[in-house]
């Protein structure tokens, strides 16, 4: 990830490390790039472009088909060059569809790192999906129960705040810590606590 260097990335594994030590509980921290590539927009927004060309051209010239044709065409395919830029293609989608890929993605994340089958339920996931400006805290129901409303919403706040000020991996450490403290008042460490997940920063694609 480009704006985390391999320095960050090491600082986030040692504060997931450190979090454990107090707690029983297990605490992942996932970033990727982004959660869907919206290859979509770019034809379908190009397609809607070229189709309201003719109208015009139809109406107010006496342009024959052919070149309507021709010019239906050469709007679709400079636009499509045009939304095909990443940044573009991201602006292109909805807020509310790119938040909603990226919680589905942090859900499977959830899934694929096995927090579902931590014993006591206590797994943490701390995703961060950078394309879509997107952080959420996942809690299994061990915890969740167990911190009050608005504890997740307010590290994510906090971990935001700090990604956009430009300091991504002290958000991450803070978010991390924050949790381990949560972790640690209600489920500490026992006689018996093995490091069922990794302690490092996962980055996807």
């Amino acid at each position: 990830m480009p704006w985390l260097t391999d320095g960050d990335e090491k600082r986030i594994g040692a504060a997931i490390a450190a979090a454990e030590a107090q707690t029983s509980g297990e605490i992942v921290a996932v970033v990727t790039r982004e959660s869907s590539s919206y290859l979509y927009a770019p034809f379908m927004w190009a397609a809607l472009a070229a189709l309201l060309v003719p109208w015009p051209l139809i109406y107010f010239t006496w342009i024959t088909v052919q070149k309507i044709y021709a010019a239906q065409l050469i709007v679709f395919f400079a636009l499509l060059c045009l939304f095909l830029i990443r940044p573009v293609r991201y602006w292109l989608v909805p807020k509310s569809v790119k938040h909603a890929r990226a919680h589905r993605r942090a859900v499977e994340q959830f899934l694929a790192q096995d927090l579902h089958t931590t014993s006591g339920r206590t797994g943490v996931l701390i995703f961060v999906s950078v394309a879509e400006r997107y952080a959420e805290v996942l809690a299994d129901t061990g915890i969740h129960k167990r911190v009050p409303d608005g504890t997740w919403e307010n590290i994510v706040n906090e971990l935001t705040a700090l990604i956009g000020s430009g300091r991504p991996a002290d958000g991450f450490v803070q978010a991390i810590e924050q949790t381990g403290r949560h972790l640690a008042q209600h489920f500490p460490p026992g006689a018996s606590d093995p490091n069922e997940l990794p302690d490092h920063l996962i980055v996807l694609p």
